[in-house]
């Protein structure tokens, strides 16, 4: 959630650099952002609540002297969002301070504690107890890194934070457990990171920190070590080049970008090894029970997945929430495959379900599209969406590559894999012919809708899951409440609640479901409901028609997802609001 960079170099223009890497990180979600910079022995801090530029004309956060510091920008969960409550925290003494993504479960019983030996408190937040955990351990004599490696064992919960002293100037000491945390090294300058994008086009050299590792940067070089003070050796790996991209490319938002993007994207997700996927498809057949583990985007791309290896593979697998997977770990054994679908790696409800189905012994393969990530590390295969970096925090191009992955997997069980490609790349044409197909209806849709309070989104089959997808971008981007359901459980309680106006966005097209479909729409529309379809088929039902090009039932979640996203799109921009940074939302799911 939070966004960490730690920087130390050989020149006096550190924050501005620092400042840069978190403008590179804003797309994770954010509410308020401050630097530490240490600069003639004296610790400075700059903070401030709103945008970055908001604050660095306040503050100057650009403009703080010295050579080492760190930045955040901070998600609020323990405490409001006011600047005391801003990162970086200090200790009593003002030389010590500390950044920190995650959340400090026991931080209630470490801060009574603290208060009682005399510490003094600024804020509400549950970071402000590691800088003051680190000054006592100072005070004994230790070093910043010993410190940090006294400490870190003593906080429950998940962190990943860096400290910086003005009693050892030139140092950054990082550590983690259940959030990420990245070191890069550059030409006389080392980089820690909650994100790889922060260090794009700075670094040569990458290294993922492990679960209690200890990083201990300087100028020119990186010192780890394990839990226990051990020095350890981490292996180096460069930096993907696709990962350094991270501009509009001529768009106003990078979500519309990466929509428009889908047609190539789709194309890179078909790159795959064939051996790879074949085997994983087997271990799917073999498997006693498969259980598909995700949250929000991702877990409607498993439901379709689900249809998918039901309909071709003729495999039932279940597909749980991952923040209630943990309920069901009970009945997870060595017979079980986990698949588990994170576009980030970081998400940290799927982490958490993954190590419990892990200790059982169940084999995990998840779907992921960062490299580097801490759900690649706890599992035993990884199949990559390969779409490139998605800075948007609504799912666009990723959602449409895990659908195309769940595509080639389902046919791999029937060894179709180079059949599935080719329907792939057929359809990603299709996709980028009929990109322009409806512009002008979406307009109209957009103009006649805009300001309404309620969208019901309604299908069945295999594109029920495209009408809760539909519903999810609408709701997180323009923030009007849309739902989205199986068109037969409109009947069953929900149809109470249509009367003369509201829309009903109808995914019907002329496959196995279309009459039944129809049917539920038809419902709705005597209820004073105005029908919004996207079909390949008309019908003078129809109060507004999305056209989709005619192709195999399958494939027609990727055609309508795309329009969804484009009518998301332009209600959000029709309500000003910013489709890239959704208020309440971070791309990176990394707390409880």
């Amino acid at each position: 959630m939070c966004g960490i960079i730690g920087y130390c170099s050989k020149n006096g223009k550190a924050s501005a650099v620092i400042f840069e890497d978190l403008k590179r990180m804003e797309y994770r979600g954010y509410d308020s952002s401050g630097i530490a910079m240490i600069s003639a022995g004296k610790l400075i801090i700059r903070k401030g609540i709103g945008k970055l530029d908001e604050v660095n004309r306040r503050y100057k956060l650009d403009k703080i002297p010295g050579q080492v510091g760190i930045g955040h920008t901070r998600w609020a969960t323990h405490g409001g969002v006011t600047k005391p409550n801003t990162h970086p925290h200090t200790d009593c003494t003002g030389q010590i301070a500390v950044i920190h993504n995650g959340i400090i479960d026991n931080y209630q019983e470490l801060r009574r504690d603290l208060i009682k030996r005399g510490h003094h408190f600024a804020s509400e937040t549950d970071t402000e107890v590691i800088p003051h955990k680190i000054e006592d351990e100072l005070k004994k004599g230790h070093s910043l890194e010993e410190a940090v490696m006294t400490i870190a064992p003593r906080l429950e919960g998940s962190y990943a934070f860096l400290a910086i002293s003005t009693k050892e100037p030139g140092k950054i000491v990082g550590t983690r457990k259940g959030s990420p945390l990245i070191v890069g090294m550059g030409n006389h300058q080392a980089f820690a990171a909650s994100d790889s994008l922060a260090l794009a086009g700075q670094i040569n050299q990458l290294f993922m920190l492990g679960e209690g590792d200890v990083a201990v940067l300087t100028a020119d070089k990186a010192v780890f070590y394990d839990s226990t003070g051990r020095e350890i050796h981490i292996k180096a790996s460069k930096p993907d080049a696709v990962w350094s991209e991270n501009d509009k490319g001529g768009y106003d938002y990078f979500m519309l970008k990466e929509i428009m993007e889908q047609p190539k994207s789709l194309v890179a997700a078909a790159l795959q090894d064939k051996e790879l996927f074949t085997s994983v498809a087997l271990d799917i057949l073999r498997a006693g029970q498969v259980i598909v583990t995700a949250c929000g985007s991702s877990r409607y791309s498993a439901l379709v997945g689900r249809y998918l290896f039901s309909s071709v593979g003729k495999k039932f697998c279940e597909v749980v929430m991952a923040s209630e997977f943990q309920y069901f770990a009970d009945s997870v054994s060595k017979n079980t495959l986990v698949l588990a679908i994170s576009q980030s790696g970081e998400t940290l409800d799927v982490i958490e379900g993954v190590e419990l189905a892990r200790k059982a012994g169940a084999k995990i393969v998840s779907i992921i599209n960062r490299p580097q990530s801490s759900l690649g590390e706890l599992s035993h295969n990884v199949l990559y969406l390969n779409c490139g970096p998605e800075i948007g925090v609504a799912a666009t191009k990723s959602f449409l590559n895990q659908l195309a992955i769940f595509y080639l997997l389902s046919f791999s069980m029937v060894h179709s894999f180079d059949m599935a490609v080719d329907s792939i790349r057929k359809v990603s044409r299709q996709v980028s012919r009929t990109i322009d197909w409806n512009k002008d209806e979406l307009a109209r849709i957009t103009e006649e809708y805009y300001m309404k309070n309620d969208f019901y989104y309604i299908a069945r089959g295999i594109n029920f899951a495209i009408a809760s997808e539909g519903a999810l971008k609408l709701k997180e981007i323009s923030y009007i409440h849309a739902e989205g359901m199986p068109a037969g459980e409109l009947k069953h309680g929900t149809l109470s609640l249509i009367e003369k106006g509201t829309p009903v966005l109808v995914i019907c097209p002329g496959d196995y479901t279309y009459k039944e479909t129809l049917g539920n729409a038809i419902e709705a529309k005597s209820r004073g409901a105005k029908i919004i379809a996207v079909s390949d088929v008309d019908n003078e039902i129809y109060d507004h028609w999305i056209r989709l090009p005619k192709v195999h039932e399958l494939l027609y979640p990727i055609l309508a997802t795309l329009r969804l996203q484009l009518l998301a799109y332009n209600m959000a921009i029709k309500r000003g609001h910013n489709p890239d940074m959704p208020r309440n939302l971070a791309k990176s799911v990394t707390v409880k």
